[in-house]
């Protein structure tokens, strides 16, 4: 079995968004795969993916402000700056975490640990909505 398709996610602000919930819903074909693998690709070059802590909110805080620290707007060696100050510091933070995430499927779900979550990482001020392509190939049930 194998299912492809865009999920849209609407636009959110700078930070790590938990997006596991619209992931599975937007896919009903999970249901049907006794085990299989589920890629997912994010289509952007300033947001990205995670699989992190889905229970504290104080997790994807701790993410952002170690990000910005990390690669901080307005350094003097940025010389990619024509789309605002926030663009160039996205695209590395995006290279650092990475455009796909590979999640094994089994019984209908995604086996996940318990405080597992999917993140969309959005590195923008205002990043718009992002699309995902989602892969799920499986056994049925």
């Amino acid at each position: 079995m194998w299912v492809r398709r865009t999920i849209e996610l609407a636009a959110r602000p700078r930070g790590f968004h938990l997006v596991t919930r619209e992931v599975v819903e937007a896919l009903p074909e999970l249901d049907e795969v006794e085990v299989g693998l589920l890629h997912l690709l994010i289509r952007h070059t300033s947001a990205s993916l995670a699989l992190n802590e889905n229970a504290s909110p104080e997790v994807r805080r701790d993410f952002e402000a170690w990000f910005d620290r990390a690669v901080p707007e307005g350094a003097p060696y940025w010389t990619h700056t024509l789309e605002g100050p926030d663009d160039m510091p996205a695209h590395v933070k995006a290279a650092l975490l990475g455009p796909s995430l590979t999640l094994p499927v089994r019984r209908g779900g995604l086996e996940l640990g318990t405080w597992q979550g999917i993140y969309l990482c959005e590195h923008r001020d205002r990043g718009g909505p992002r699309s995902l392509v989602a892969t799920l190939w499986g056994e049925r049930a």
